[in-house]
């Protein structure tokens, strides 16, 4: 729960006016006690008993955590090269790094497994950080070296601030961290993680609005580029879609659209796939055609029915049988999703439900729209959304 009404519990580290090293000493007795089976002086917040009894229950020690994984430089740089964010480096720099020498911080940039990418800052705190092994190319998801603002951020999808013994190792207790997971604005999927660390006595009110409005900026610029983008594809689908002969509309890989003729639609449709049709509101089941960056979809006379078969038993699948032919594998987090839908009915649910149906409450609601949006580019027109549901002419029979 929060603190005040509008700071969220996972947010709220060190509240303003706290004795740090007071408050730093009962984090560490609430550390000792938790991890050793005993009743400790106050509980933790939520989000920390949430991290720490995942790695418990996963058998991952303390000590454990502080043995580092590191990429190799070929897996690094074949990582920075693969990243969105790379493209608004120099917009995070820019607003984090010129301050941070001052400030007495590092700013982290992490992919979507944690490893950390990039690392600017102060030339002391970067000196203390590179014997924790928090340097660039260090595996630093939740798994590997426990509650952190990187990994933790990655798990929770959003953002989380870490104070002294929150840390799970015992090495990490020095150490202040906030850190907020950035979006790609075109999916809602998690590119990676923006991060601020620094002694946990330096700790700073301002930190987390700091970090937040990095990932704002960097978001927007990402955004920015989408546009440049779908502008391009605008100027080729113009001439296309005249001669198209009837309804037909252009999007981009990601679904948006870009250009309509003859049909009003949504502004984003589910990600086309060539090996597979396309259902779209108001205009029936299309076939895409690729076209430059993005497709051309027109309307295709027949409409066939779909059987799909779910096994969420203990290797889960999708199996689509009818007009087209294929099997999915599902990772478990999919799996669970498909049950819900499944047991919803027709009328499907939202993503606040599908939150506490997934996670117990219904603030998850980004890290659900992001794990749909990654299963409808999988399954394409078997699912449709607003409300998330199987589409009308799927038949589902469930089993496992």
């Amino acid at each position: 729960m929060s603190a005040t009404s509008s700071t969220p519990e996972r947010l709220l580290a060190v509240g303003s006016g706290v004795n740090l090293s007071r408050h730093a000493q009962v984090l560490s007795e609430v550390h000792d006690a938790v991890l050793s089976g005993q009743k400790p002086p106050m509980p933790p917040r939520e989000v920390v008993a949430r991290s720490w009894s995942r790695l418990q229950a996963e058998g991952v020690s303390p000590a454990r955590c502080e043995d580092v994984v590191f990429a190799d430089c070929s897996e690094l740089e074949s990582r920075r090269t693969r990243t969105a964010l790379r493209s608004v480096l120099p917009e995070l720099r820019s607003t984090l790094t010129e301050v941070a020498d001052d400030a007495k911080f590092i700013v982290v940039i992490a992919d979507t497994d944690g490893v950390v990418l990039w690392r600017d800052g102060s030339r002391a705190v970067r000196k203390a950080a590179d014997a924790l092994g928090f340097m660039e190319g260090a595996r630093w998801s939740e798994d590997l070296v426990g509650t952190n603002s990187v990994g933790t951020a990655l798990v929770e999808g959003a953002p989380v601030q870490l104070f002294s013994a929150e840390h799970y190792a015992r090495s990490h207790s020095g150490w202040s961290c906030t850190g907020s997971p950035v979006h790609d604005p075109r999916t809602g999927e998690v590119l990676g993680v923006v991060d601020i660390s620094g002694s946990a006595m330096s700790v700073h009110p301002a930190t987390m609005a700091l970090v937040r409005t990095a990932v704002r900026l960097a978001e927007s610029t990402l955004w920015r580029e989408h546009t440049v983008q779908l502008d391009k594809l605008r100027a080729q689908a113009a001439p296309v879609l005249a001669a198209a002969g009837g309804p037909a509309l252009v999007v981009d890989r990601h679904g948006w659209v870009v250009e309509a003729g003859g049909i009003a639609v949504p502004e984003r449709l589910a990600p086309p796939c060539a090996e597979k049709p396309l259902l779209v509101p108001g205009l029936g089941w299309c076939v895409p055609e690729p076209l430059g960056a993005g497709w051309l979809v027109r309307r295709r006379e027949d409409r066939a029915d779909i059987d799909l078969e779910l096994d969420l038993g203990a290797s889960p699948r999708a199996t689509v049988r009818g007009d087209v032919n294929w099997t999915r594998a599902l990772s478990p987090r999919h799996a669970q999703i498909l049950r819900v839908l499944a047991d919803a009915g027709p009328g499907g649910t939202d993503a606040a439900a599908m939150s506490e149906a997934l996670f117990g409450d219904r603030d998850h609601v980004i890290a659900v729209r992001a794990e749909i949006s990654r299963l409808r580019k999988s399954l394409g027109p078997i699912l449709i959304a607003q409300p998330y549901r199987f589409a009308d002419n799927v038949q589902v029979r469930m089993f496992g």
